[in-house]
């Protein structure tokens, strides 16, 4: 009987050890299998980027820059895009109804006839000024058959910038790339380095027949003819399809950054990409942008004062006396970082989301980041995604860091600017053009009223503000449609200036809609 009780007592012993490793065998096989099915796919395909989001933590041990003494945020965790009921809301890019980039000319387009002479460009304002500008003076080279000599970069304005053409562009592209358009030279001949020029600033929102009659004719007394402004120097609308395309053309496809830009910028995408989908926020809070607006709406009275003697002692700044309070409640003001923080969280953009933010030196500095950084904590810049030695042949360039800005920007998953400055509106156009991911363009009137009602509690957070903001922006997004005309009513400058700019929406000039293949 004892003999029978103590074999039964092994046989009871073996079960539960088989039983214990058979149960450690399949947990083991379990997480391998989940190791194995949740590698990362292809980060470009934005549909499958949305699960592909790695440890962040591993990340940070191969690139946080060797400066950086913090420590690296908590990782985000978006939902997978195919059970995430927001994705529809939040991520998902405006339909492209067919419509794709078609920049090649006519038929009836010719090769660039002998020249009548050379045309000398001075660019004006920051960036993105100067790119729209150099792009409208390769049309203005075309039109009136001139040879276009490299233009010279702005260094004289609020950014002291030293940058020269090919410090910031891709030179060699960008002669090569026009050359069945217009001749473009390094440089002006030395035998006409000291011919008599004509200094001219052309006409803003100018025409064909201003330039073919009042400017060509400048031809036959002068070999030279040098523009002492680029920016608004040609109309958006009424020019003919070729010149339009030719704008396009230079835009998109020949003006390009430096190779070491195009490099730096990559890096810095592929690294907000580690993250997962990501937003760029453009946000004009520098100093510049508020001495130049009049707007003070949420600083000090001393930051008021320092703003306004800025202003003030800025000769080439016509408006001098604005009331801000005026300006804020017309929407002419950019969104505060507090009001940018307050309007993501309305649309519905979780605190995990992966913000990069495309911006100079922020007024006030921390100080004035602090509430949206309480929303989002997980700001990047490109301070922060790399290191000093990384940004170190870019740093004492603006223009040079505005570029890396604007390629992280393009190619985000969804941009959002808190004002309509021509960063904004060069990385909208060029993000329909390519067919990018939502462009949300802020309604700054309808948020302003909408904020001071939250501010003296008439309004809360929560459901009834989402609704609102969300109802505000569903056409909002970036959606593809043609360029808008001029506001009814206006008449001559105001005209122009209310229309929306060719680059913020090449469309109907450079995109055409896909023709659906004949049905059998």
């Amino acid at each position: 009987m004892q003999k029978r009780r103590k074999v039964s007592l092994a046989i009871l012993i073996r079960r539960f050890l088989g039983a214990i490793i058979l149960s450690i065998t399949i947990t083991c096989f379990f997480f391998v299998h989940v190791h194995v099915s949740t590698s990362p796919t292809d980060p470009n395909n934005f549909n499958e980027k949305i699960h592909m989001f790695r440890n962040l933590q591993s990340w940070t041990r191969e690139f946080v820059p060797p400066h950086s003494s913090k420590a690296p945020p908590s990782a985000p965790k978006l939902n997978d895009s195919s059970g995430d009921p927001d994705y529809e809301k939040l991520w998902k890019p405006p339909p492209n109804h067919g419509f794709l980039p078609c920049t090649k000319p006519t038929p009836n387009y010719t090769t660039p006839e002998n020249s009548q002479g050379y045309l000398l460009v001075h660019t004006n304002g920051g960036l993105n000024q100067m790119r729209a500008g150099i792009c409208d003076m390769v049309a203005i080279a075309r039109i009136i058959n001139a040879t276009l000599v490299i233009p010279e970069l702005d260094k004289k304005s609020f950014w002291q910038d030293s940058s020269i053409f090919s410090d910031i562009f891709d030179e060699k592209r960008f002669i090569s790339s026009l050359a069945d358009d217009i001749k473009i030279i390094n440089k002006l001949p030395k035998e006409l380095a000291n011919a008599p020029k004509m200094v001219k600033q052309f006409k803003s929102w100018s025409g064909m027949d201003y330039y073919q009659n009042e400017i060509a004719a400048l031809w036959d007394n002068f070999k030279v003819i040098q523009a002492s402004k680029s920016d608004s120097r040609l109309a958006n609308n009424h020019l003919p399809q070729d010149i339009q395309k030719l704008r396009c053309r230079a835009c998109y496809e020949a003006l390009r950054f430096s190779p070491r830009i195009e490099q730096m910028g990559k890096i810095l995408v592929e690294r907000m990409r580690s993250y997962g989908p990501y937003i760029t926020l453009h946000l004009r809070y520098e100093k510049d942008m508020l001495a130049f607006s009049g707007c003070t709406h949420d600083l000090s009275t001393s930051e008021a004062k320092e703003l306004r003697i800025i202003r003030e002692n800025t000769t080439y700044w016509k408006r001098k006396h604005i009331d801000p309070k005026e300006e804020r409640a017309k929407g002419y003001c950019p969104l505060t970082p507090k009001e940018v923080g307050i309007f993501l969280s309305a649309l519905g953009y979780p605190a995990k989301t992966p913000i990069y933010i495309a911006a100079g030196e922020i007024y006030g500095g921390e100080s004035h980041m602090t509430e949206l950084r309480s929303r989002y904590p997980f700001l990047m810049s490109k301070e922060k995604l790399a290191s000093i030695e990384e940004l170190e042949p870019f740093s004492n360039h603006a223009s040079q860091m505005a570029a890396l800005d604007y390629i992280v920007s393009v190619e985000s998953d969804v941009f959002v600017h808190s004002y309509p400055g021509n960063m904004a509106r060069a990385v909208e156009g060029h993000r329909r053009f390519l067919g990018r991911g939502r462009t949300i363009s802020p309604d700054r009137k309808a948020l302003v009223r909408l904020f001071d009602k939250l501010a003296i509690g008439s309004i809360t957070e929560g459901e009834q503000l989402s609704k609102k903001v969300n109802d505000l922006h569903k056409g909002r997004v970036g959606l593809l449609r043609k360029r808008k005309g001029p506001i009814p009513g206006t008449k001559g400058v105001d005209r122009f200036r209310s229309e929306e700019t060719f680059y913020a929406n090449p469309l109907p000039d450079c995109l055409c809609r896909k023709e659906s293949p004949p049905t059998v």
